[in-house]
C-alpha cells in the first residue's frame, strides 16, 4: 500500500530514531564513566541536573542488552546476552525517563535499536503504559532488562541475580541497593547509580566516599555540559530554590527538601579572625541529659548586627565539672545561656543542673533562654529557627570555617513531618540558646568574671 506524503515523513523519522545509539557521541566525562566499567563492579555518576547522566548509563544498558560496542571500547564486555534490571522511584518515573530513553516513545525511537527490540511486556501499575520487561537481540542470544522501581521495597529485589543494575536517582531506602549490590556479587556483574545528590550525604554517598577497591566515583557539573548555554543556564537556576543550587548545578550532595537551613554553607563560612574587644560575646550551652553536652560561642558586632560563631565544644559522658572547665577556659567573664531543663532538680530533691555549673565557676546567666517578652519554660524553637535563617540570607550570620563539626550538624538539621528531627542537633541547639538571648552578652573588657547570682539579670537589664 502507498504511503501518504505524512505518512512517509513519520516512517523516516522513525528508522532514523531507531538508529540513535549508532550517533550517540560521549563527552569525555561519560567516557571516563564508561570505561570504568572495566575494573569496578560498583559506579556512581554524582552529576547536575542536564548534564546527561541518564543518557551515559542507558547507552550503557543498551552496550550490555544488545553486545554491540563501539569501536576503541575499553569498559566491561559481555561476551553473552545478559539479564538486567533498571530501577526508578516511581512507574512514572520508570515510563517518563528510563524506559524514554531506553526504548524511545513510540517504542522503537529510544537508545536501543528499533531492530533490536524483539518483544516488550507491560505492567499493571494504575499507570497507563509503564514497560514491566522487554526483550532485546544480542549478538550471541537475546537478552532481558527487567524494570522496576524503589516504590515496590526492598524485598522485591531478592532472588535472582542479573548480570548489571541500572539504579535512576537515589532510593530512600539505603536497603535497595544492599540488596542489588548482593545480586551482582553474585553474578560478578556491575552495579551503577546515576543521581543527582539532593538527599544530601546519605548512606550510600558514604559508601561510596569510603573508596573501598572496586568502587568509582564520577562527578559531572554544568561545566562539562558544553550542550547547555548560559541562558539556559539562567532560566534553570531561577526555577531552582537557593539551597538546591549547588546540587543541581555542580552535584554537590546537600539535605534535600527537608533541610532547616536551605542556604549554601559556603556564603555563611569565614576565616577564622580574632574578635575585636569591643564585640559583645555570649555561650549558648545545651545540658545534654541524654545525648551529648554541647556549647556554642557568639561574639556579635552590635554596630553592623552581625554574629559569628566562633568556637564550639561538644562531649558526651562527662560530668558537668568537667564540661564547666572547658566553658569557663574559653572565657570566664562571658555570660552563657542555657535551655530551661537547666531547672530540673535530681529526683532527691537536690540541685539543678544550671546550680552545678554555677558552682563549678560557669557565669550563669539568671534565667534560661527566652526572648524579650516571653516567659520562662520550654521556647518555640521556630521562632529562633527563623531568625537564624533571616541573617543567614542577609550576610548577618557567620561561622569560623573550622568548626567542622559545627558545619556537620548544620548540614544534617532536617525536618521530618514538618518538625526539626532531633538527631545530632547539640551545638545548633547551643546556638539558638545563645542567639535567642544575646542582648545579655559582654565584652571581654568588662569585669573578668560573674559568678552565678540572683541578682545578675537585674544588673543587666
Amino acid at each position: 500500500m502507498e504511503l501518504s506524503k505524512d505518512e512517509a515523513l513519520k516512517e523516516v523519522y522513525r528508522r532514523i530514531s531507531g538508529r540513535k545509539f549508532f550517533r550517540w557521541t560521549p563527552y569525555r566525562w561519560q567516557q571516563q564513566f564508561l570505561d570504568a566499567t572495566l575494573d569496578n563492579e560498583e559506579l556512581m555518576l554524582q552529576a547536575a541536573n542536564r548534564v546527561g547522566k541518564t543518557a551515559t548509563a542507558a547507552y550503557l544498558s543498551t552496550c550490555f542488552a544488545t553486545g554491540s560496542y563501539p569501536e576503541g571500547w575499553e569498559g566491561k564486555r559481555y561476551r553473552k546476552s545478559t539479564l538486567g534490571w533498571v530501577i526508578s522511584i516511581t512507574n512514572e518515573t520508570s515510563r517518563d525517563i528510563c524506559q524514554k530513553e531506553l526504548l524511545g516513545d513510540p517504542i522503537g525511537t529510544g537508545l536501543i535499536p528499533a531492530d533490536s527490540i524483539r518483544k516488550v511486556s507491560y505492567r499493571q501499575a494504575g499507570v497507563s503504559n509503564v514497560v514491566d520487561t522487554v526483550r532485546v537481540k544480542h549478538k550471541v542470544g537475546e537478552s532481558q532488562i527487567v524494570f522496576k522501581t524503589a516504590e515496590q521495597g526492598w524485598r522485591k529485589f531478592q532472588g535472582t541475580s542479573p548480570d548489571w543494575i541500572w539504579i535512576d536517582e537515589e532510593p530512600d531506602d539505603y536497603r535497595i541497593y544492599s540488596e542489588c549490590l548482593t545480586r551482582i556479587i553474585t553474578s560478578k556483574g556491575r552495579i551503577f547509580v546515576t543521581f543527582t545528590p539532593l538527599l544530601g550525604e546519605t548512606e550510600l554517598v558514604r559508601h561510596f566516599e569510603d573508596g573501598m577497591k572496586g568502587t568509582y566515583v564520577q562527578t559531572a557539573t554544568w561545566d562539562d555540559a558544553k550542550h547547555l548555554s548560559e541562558e539556559d543556564k539562567a532560566r534553570f537556576i531561577s526555577s531552582y530554590p537557593d539551597y538546591e543550587v549547588a546540587a543541581r548545578t555542580k552535584g554537590v550532595p546537600m539535605m534535600g527538601e527537608g533541610r532547616v537551613f536551605p542556604v549554601d554553607e559556603g556564603s555563611i563560612s569565614v576565616p577564622a579572625f580574632e574578635i575585636p574587644q569591643h564585640w559583645s560575646r555570649i555561650c549558648g550551652i545545651d545540658f545534654g541529659i541524654s545525648h551529648p553536652a554541647a556549647g556554642a560561642w557568639i561574639a556579635w558586632n552590635r554596630d553592623s548586627d552581625v554574629v559569628y560563631v566562633y568556637d564550639a565544644y561538644k562531649r558526651a559522658n562527662e560530668t558537668p565539672v568537667y564540661h564547666a572547665d572547658a566553658i569557663s577556659k574559653r572565657g570566664s567573664y562571658i555570660p552563657v545561656s542555657w535551655p530551661h531543663d537547666g531547672l530540673n532538680r535530681e529526683k532527691s530533691g537536690g540541685k539543678t543542673l544550671r546550680d552545678y555549673y554555677a558552682d563549678a565557676g560557669v557565669n550563669m546567666l539568671g534565667i534560661s533562654a527566652r526572648y524579650d517578652k516571653d516567659k520562662g519554660g520550654a521556647q518555640p524553637v521556630e521562632p529562633i529557627v527563623m531568625e537564624m535563617l533571616e541573617r543567614m540570607k542577609t550576610g548577618r550570620f557567620y561561622v569560623f570555617s573550622h568548626l567542622s563539626e559545627w558545619f556537620s550538624e548544620f548540614r544534617n538539621l532536617h525536618r521530618k513531618e514538618g518538625r526539626l528531627h532531633a538527631v545530632r542537633d547539640d551545638m545548633m541547639k547551643a546556638t539558638m540558646y545563645g542567639l535567642m538571648m544575646k542582648r545579655y552578652g559582654t565584652t571581654n573588657m568588662a569585669m573578668p568574671v560573674h559568678r552565678y547570682t540572683k541578682s545578675v539579670m537585674s544588673m543587666r537589664t
